[in-house]
C-alpha cells in the first residue's frame, strides 16, 4: 500500500507536467475594432458531435481581454514551420506592438484575421466562459474548420524556453 503525501505541491505539479509536450496554437480574435492574438498551449478538443474546443487564455494576455466582448475565436494548428509565426505571438505582447504588421494574413470569419501558412485553422462561437485559475476558459463550438499546409505539429517542448511577452 502506497504511504506517500496526497497533498499537491506545486513543486511536483510542475515536475510531472514540465515533461508534456502538447500542440502549440495561435487564437485570435477581435471585437470592436480591436485584434488580438497570442501563442496558446492549452487547448482541447471537448466534444465530438458537435465539434467543440475548450481554448485557455491568460488573465494577463491582451487577447483574453478583447476575447471578452467577442463571440468568436479562430485557432490556428501550427506545424514546425511556423516556429517563426509562435515566436511574434508568444514573445511579443499587443499592448507593445501590432503582431499582424508582422505577419501575412486574410480576413476570416466575422473579419477576425486569419493567419496563412498554418496547419490549417478553426473558427469558432464562443458558447460560455470560465475562470480557471489564472486563465479564462472558452468553450467553442466550431463553425468552420480548414486544413491548410501539412507538417508535424509544433509543440511546448521546442517553445518552451522562449520568454512570454507578459510576465508570468
Amino acid at each position: 500500500m502506497w504511504q506517500g503525501n496526497y497533498m499537491c505541491n506545486e513543486e511536483n505539479f510542475h515536475a510531472l507536467v514540465s515533461d508534456l509536450d502538447y500542440p502549440m496554437f495561435i487564437v485570435v480574435t477581435a471585437s470592436r475594432g480591436e485584434r488580438a492574438g497570442c501563442l496558446v498551449g492549452f487547448v482541447t478538443q471537448a466534444s465530438i458531435v458537435p465539434p467543440r474546443l475548450v481554448v485557455m487564455l491568460s488573465k494577463l494576455n491582451r487577447t483574453c481581454h478583447v476575447a471578452q466582448s467577442s463571440d468568436t475565436l479562430i485557432v490556428h494548428f501550427l506545424s514546425n514551420g511556423n516556429l517563426d509565426l509562435a515566436t511574434l505571438f508568444g514573445h511579443r505582447t499587443g499592448d507593445e506592438v501590432d503582431k499582424f504588421v508582422h505577419c501575412e494574413w486574410v480576413t476570416g470569419p466575422k473579419d477576425i484575421p486569419v493567419l496563412v501558412g498554418t496547419r490549417g485553422w478553426i473558427a469558432g462561437r464562443i458558447l460560455d466562459r470560465f475562470d480557471a485559475g489564472d486563465h479564462i476558459g472558452h468553450l467553442v463550438e466550431v463553425d468552420e474548420a480548414h486544413v491548410e499546409v501539412p507538417g508535424s505539429p509544433l509543440t511546448y517542448q521546442t517553445v518552451r524556453g522562449m520568454e512570454a511577452g507578459h510576465p508570468e
